[in-house]
Formats: structure tokens, C-alpha cells, sequence
């Protein structure tokens, strides 16, 4: 009987990692607007908390009880002069059935600025009543276990969205892909934990195997081997989400702003017949077949100046090339034809060339995804245009973009993004966030921390060997949120609008 009751108290212990975390919310009712802001034909306000039925009553003076996620014609009245403010939808949500997990209900009214401002005061006047914080309504879900951390970030990145693919990897994220491949991860460690230790307290009284802890270490290097393959995607989801930073370089005058103006189909940055129009950088989202491009203009790169402002673009624009994931490299038609007809070389030593020419280090962008592209083909002549069909470049013209080279070089262009984001999958989620990639490193860390100090030849003191295997699961745990801490909270929903 001892030995049973050491063993219910050891999994109780190792129960607290799987367990979610107290929901913290107060006695405290809360409401909002929840669509947006401005003249419309239909607003929206939530309310939610222990008082929504109370408030329900309050403004439209229930006779009988609403059935759950039926919508309601109702006349809605202010609680003090019993003045009739509107008639619109009332939907009612009982607890744990809502998003937050409390009772909650919706108001659908006329989206009048005035009605607006009257149902918000009526709603002020409730006793227990608090105009919403922002993002308070999802941390509401995610204390109330409705939603994990990842899904709530999923969820603010549904909600800022701007293309077809980031609309896509963030509803896979806010619907839990990623957060099935974490908590698979999760239950596993814990398995392992509460197996060490089991073995750690009852190994010598009750004969438990000795092959515990060799299996152990292989579901361990199973887990790493697991991570390792995920956290090898090329950053290609934060790509997605936060959009592929793109620089466009090259020696003056090659058309790089005509190129970003012709890109973005509208006049971005000046574009003179002079060298070195450009100083700064110049930046401009676009949303390039459903995949967010974020191109940034640079100053021209050359030896032969002194002026202090065009150095400090060139410094600018060698920065810009560092933080690049994508570096869209242009040059003169004919300037490319003289260099490899003269030098009798290749494309990829042209390239390395004209790298060295523009005092580029081609080592240091050894990482990065590079793209030649060759302008002003409308000054080429026809035999000039016949050799340079034989090489294959991209070849465009930013001044008469209408002819036939444009549309290959689109269609190339896209499948580049492509390659670089990836296509969002609920098989293989991908790494959407920088907080992940660090966690889960460090959870691979503590992992072979651990697994080097308990080799069989050591013998450590296998206790404190086993807090790098805590450690690995908290790691796990801090991506999920199952562990509470204020400043990633803060983080996560600082981006939140007010009403969600």
C-alpha cells in the first residue's frame, strides 16, 4: 500500500505540467464593440461575463428565456429613462458554450455612430458593467481554456491578414494545427517525466524494469529528431506572415526604381534620367499572388563617389541587403551581353562579378535567395535580343513593361515567392512566430543536456539530471501557454483590437 501511495502522489505531481492553468478572470462583466468603428449598416457589441443575463434583462426586459444562439428581434431600451434606443438582433451564449467560455451575448443594431454611443452607454449604466480592454474578450478564452496561446496568436494573425496565403496559415493556426504537433510534443515529455520519476523514487523497492530509462531516451531522441525536421522549414511561415523582405539593388541607373514603380503598378519612387536619384530606402507592401512582398528601393551601388549622402545610402542599402530575404539583383541588358561575350564566362561568374564590382561580399549573402534580373531590353537590337534569349536570365523592360518577357517573369517571380513561403498545410504547420523557434531550440537543448549527463557510464545524480527534462517540457509549455507568464501575455495581446 506504501508503494501504491508513493506512486499516486509522483503522477499527481507530474499531473500539474498537464493540466491548464487556473483561469484568473474576476467576478467582472465586460462589453464592446466588436465590428468596426464608423457608419455602417449593421454593429455589432458583445458583452460577456456573469452579468450578461442581468444585462439582457436590463435593456430588453426579458419575459421568457432565450434559447441559446437564436437570434431575437428586440427593442432595446436605456436602463435609466426607459427611452427606446433601437431594435436590432439579440443572440444569447450561455457559458462554457461561447467563445469566451462565460455567458455571453451580442447586440446587432443599426451602426449609427449615435446608436452606437447610446447602446454603450445604456450597457455603462449596468451595475457589474466595464467597457472591454483591448484583446480582453480572447485572453477571456484562453484563461477559460477555450483557446491555447498559439491559437490565439493564430487568431490576431487572421484578424491583420492582408493576402490569400497569410488568410490561409493563420486559420490553420487559430483552428489548432500547430497546436496539436505542440501538445503531441507535451503529453510525450510528460510521459517521460512521470516515467523518470517513477523510476528515480521506486526503481530499487518494486523492480521496475531497467530498460525504462533506454526506452526513455529513445522516445527522447525521437522527440528532437521530430522538432529538429520542424524547426528545418527556411523560416519559410514568419516569411509568410510577416512579409518577404525584398531589396532591390544594383549600379545607378539601372531602372531599380522603375522596377519597384512598375512592381507595385503605381508611382512609388521618383524615377529622373539621372544617376543617383535615390538616397534612402524606399518601402512598399505589395500583395504578389496571394503572397505579401515587402520591396524595398535601394541607392545606387558604385566605387566612384564622394558624396556624403550617396554613402550613406549605399551603407543604407548594404544594411538593407543583410535583413533581405529575398535580394532582387538588376543590371543593364547590354552591359550584361559586353561583360560575358568579353570575359567568355558564365552567368553565375557574371553574377559573382558584378557582386564584387558593386563592393558586395558574395560570402556573406551566401544565404540569401539572389536574383538576376537583366533590364532595358527595349534598347537592345534585334541580334542583341536574339544572344541574349540564349542566356538564361530574366529579362524585362521597366520602361515598355507590356512586352511579351513581362508575363514569363511574373509567372517566375510568383513561383519564387512560392518556394520561399511554402504552402500552408494542417499536415505540416509551419513556425510562425520567433518565440517558437527560441522555445523550441531551448527545449532541444535541455533535451541533450540531459541525455549527455545521464550517459551510463556517469551515473550523475539522475534527480537533478531530471529538472533538464522539466525544463525541455516548460520550454514546450511556454509556447502553448499552459505556463503563465505575464510578459508573454502582454506580447501576444498587446496587437488585439478593443471588441476582441
Amino acid at each position: 500500500m506504501n508503494t501504491i501511495y508513493k506512486l499516486v502522489k509522483t503522477f499527481k505531481y507530474f499531473h500539474r505540467y498537464a493540466s491548464s492553468i487556473s483561469n484568473p478572470l474576476t467576478d467582472c462583466t465586460i462589453f464592446s464593440l466588436s465590428s468596426g468603428y464608423g457608419k455602417c449598416g449593421v454593429s455589432v457589441i458583445r458583452v460577456s461575463g456573469p452579468r450578461t443575463k442581468y444585462a439582457l434583462q436590463t435593456l430588453v426586459g426579458l419575459r421568457h428565456e432565450l434559447k441559446p444562439r437564436y437570434a431575437y428581434l428586440k427593442s432595446i431600451y436605456h436602463p435609466e429613462n426607459k427611452e427606446l434606443i433601437d431594435k436590432g438582433l439579440v443572440l444569447w451564449f450561455p457559458g462554457p458554450a461561447s467563445f469566451t467560455g462565460e455567458d455571453s451575448c451580442e447586440f446587432q443594431v443599426h451602426g449609427s455612430l449615435a446608436v452606437i454611443a447610446a447602446i454603450m452607454d445604456a450597457l455603462g449604466k449596468v451595475p457589474g458593467l466595464r467597457p472591454a480592454t483591448a484583446g480582453e474578450f480572447t485572453k477571456r478564452a484562453f484563461f477559460g481554456g477555450k483557446l491555447d496561446l498559439t491559437e490565439v496568436e493564430g487568431l490576431a494573425d487572421l484578424i491583420h491578414a492582408e493576402t490569400e496565403a497569410q488568410r490561409k496559415q493563420a486559420m490553420l493556426q487559430s483552428t489548432g494545427a500547430l497546436s496539436r504537433v505542440y501538445d503531441n510534443w507535451r503529453r510525450r515529455l510528460i510521459r517521460c517525466a512521470a516515467h523518470l520519476e517513477a523510476y528515480i523514487d521506486f526503481a530499487e523497492e518494486e523492480n521496475i524494469e531497467d530498460d525504462v530509462v533506454m526506452q526513455l531516451n529513445k522516445e527522447l531522441r525521437r522527440i528532437i529528431t521530430e522538432i529538429r525536421e520542424h524547426l528545418n522549414d527556411q523560416r519559410q511561415g514568419e516569411m509568410l506572415r510577416n512579409g518577404v523582405r525584398t531589396a532591390i539593388v544594383g549600379a545607378p541607373n539601372v531602372g531599380k526604381s522603375s522596377f519597384l514603380n512598375m512592381m507595385c503598378q503605381r508611382e512609388v519612387a521618383i524615377v529622373t534620367p539621372i544617376a543617383g536619384t535615390t538616397r534612402d530606402i524606399i518601402e512598399s507592401t505589395h500583395n504578389f499572388g496571394g503572397y505579401p512582398v515587402i520591396f524595398a528601393d535601394t541607392a545606387g551601388l558604385h566605387k566612384q563617389t564622394q558624396d556624403i549622402v550617396e554613402l550613406e545610402g549605399m551603407s543604407r542599402a548594404k544594411e538593407c541587403l543583410q535583413n533581405a530575404d529575398l535580394i532582387l539583383l538588376l543590371t543593364d541588358a547590354r552591359e550584361l551581353l559586353a561583360n560575358i561575350a568579353n570575359n567568355n564566362g558564365t552567368l553565375k561568374e557574371y553574377q559573382s562579378s558584378y557582386l564584387q564590382q558593386l563592393d558586395l561580399d558574395e560570402n556573406a549573402l551566401a544565404d540569401k535567395r539572389i536574383q538576376l534580373i537583366t533590364n532595358k531590353i527595349d534598347l537592345l537590337s534585334t541580334t542583341e535580343l536574339q544572344r541574349l534569349t540564349q542566356i538564361d536570365v530574366l529579362r524585362i523592360s521597366c520602361k515598355e513593361p507590356n512586352t511579351v518577357e513581362l508575363q514569363p517573369f511574373l509567372q517566375h517571380f510568383e513561383g519564387v515567392l512560392r518556394e520561399l513561403c511554402g504552402q500552408p498545410s494542417a499536415e505540416h504547420p509551419r513556425i510562425t512566430h520567433t518565440r517558437y523557434r527560441q522555445q523550441l531550440e531551448r527545449c532541444i537543448e535541455h533535451i541533450n543536456i540531459f541525455l549527455d549527463e545521464y550517459a551510463p557510464d556517469i551515473y550523475p545524480d539522475i534527480a537533478i539530471s531530471a529538472q533538464k527534462l522539466r525544463n525541455a517540457l516548460k520550454c514546450i509549455e511556454r509556447i502553448t501557454g499552459h505556463v503563465s507568464s505575464n510578459d508573454i501575455l502582454d506580447v501576444v495581446f498587446k496587437d488585439f483590437c478593443i471588441g476582441k
